[in-house]
């Protein structure tokens, strides 16, 4: 997970992608975790949301 904006802000174009992918995938895991039971964390989903705004806001800024 993105742990800063200011970590974004070193990262190349290729690494936001990747990082991104890897966000989606966690992303969608929880989801149908939150189909079975309930998320210990229900905040989890609303970060990895903002996490891959924040990513796909600097990719199309690039």
């Amino acid at each position: 997970m993105v742990k800063s904006k200011e970590n974004l802000k070193g990262m190349k174009t290729e690494e936001l992608k990747k990082e991104l992918i890897d966000l989606e995938e966690k992303l969608r895991i929880l989801k149908f975790k939150a189909e079975g039971s309930k998320s210990k964390n229900v905040k989890e989903s609303l970060n990895l949301r903002k996490d891959i705004a924040r990513i796909l806001t600097k990719i199309n800024k690039k």
